[in-house]
């Protein structure tokens, strides 16, 4: 028993090195809560991430974010660690793309890693581990890179009126999807109304072009818009929807 707990310790030391330490360190007591892991491509195919909320109410914590592929070369990658406080300036825009992670907490409460230079149609398994005094808890998954794929939303939407009836949406792709010449993004387009106080809405698309008019509608009425983003041959998910455009029809031709 004693021969096989020296060879445990012997291998965290060797795959962790000195984050081991801590782990081994951990007092019995309370774990953490396991880490609510969410992950995302947001440049498909280099540049994904995964993010989880800060735990209240928990002692300090700290964690070890590891990656390997599944059926490959069994050799485990360490993920870049984003604290908090860093994420201001580092690629979050999607990290609230899960929607029961958005609603509760704000992307500053966010720890974030980054997973670089993942190959495609290959299986890839993340390991989470959250640590601090009362032991530690891990979040365990697998996931392929084709389908985590969620580019950030779409900018600069505008709304122009071409007379009382029609109007021309236009926007921009997100910037951070760089290889847009060699991975082209399509669009969908919604837009809500209010009819004697009933709301209604309507999806339209996929738009391969950044623009489109939209005609029949009704002489002032407010319109609202948004725009989403997703890759052309429909890896993954749909990008979160744009900021929101409000445009009144005029009641004459302009």
């Amino acid at each position: 028993m004693m021969a096989a707990m020296l060879v445990t310790v012997t291998l965290l030391l060797c795959v962790l090195g000195g984050q081991a330490l801590d782990l081994l360190k951990a007092s019995s007591g309370v774990p953490p809560p396991v880490p609510r892991v969410h992950c995302w491509c947001s440049s498909f195919p280099n540049v994904t991430l995964c993010s989880w909320p800060e735990p209240s109410h928990c002692p300090p914590t700290h964690y070890v974010a590891t990656y390997s592929e599944r059926h490959g070369q069994p050799i485990t990658e360490k993920c870049l660690i984003i604290p908090p406080s860093h994420n201001s300036s580092s690629p979050t825009s999607s990290s609230s793309s899960s929607s029961s992670s958005s609603s509760s907490s704000s992307s500053s409460q966010q720890w974030h890693c980054q997973l670089p230079n993942l190959k495609l149609l290959t299986d890839y398994i993340i390991n989470i581990t959250a640590v601090h005094s009362g032991g530690s808890s891990s979040y365990l998954s697998s996931f392929m890179l084709e389908d985590i794929v969620k580019p950030d939303p779409p900018v600069d939407v505008q709304v122009s009126s071409q007379n009382t009836r029609s109007l021309q949406v236009q926007w921009s792709p997100p910037p951070t999807w760089t290889n847009l010449h060699i991975f082209p993004l399509k669009y969908q387009i919604m837009y809500q109304w209010k009819n004697r106080g009933i709301a209604s809405s309507v999806n339209l698309g996929p738009f391969e072009s950044t623009q489109v008019e939209l005609k029949g509608l009704s002489p002032a009425r407010e319109y609202l818009f948004q725009v989403c983003a997703k890759e052309l041959l429909d890896l993954g998910k749909c990008s979160n929807w744009s900021s929101s455009v409000n445009i009144t029809l005029p009641r004459t031709k302009p």
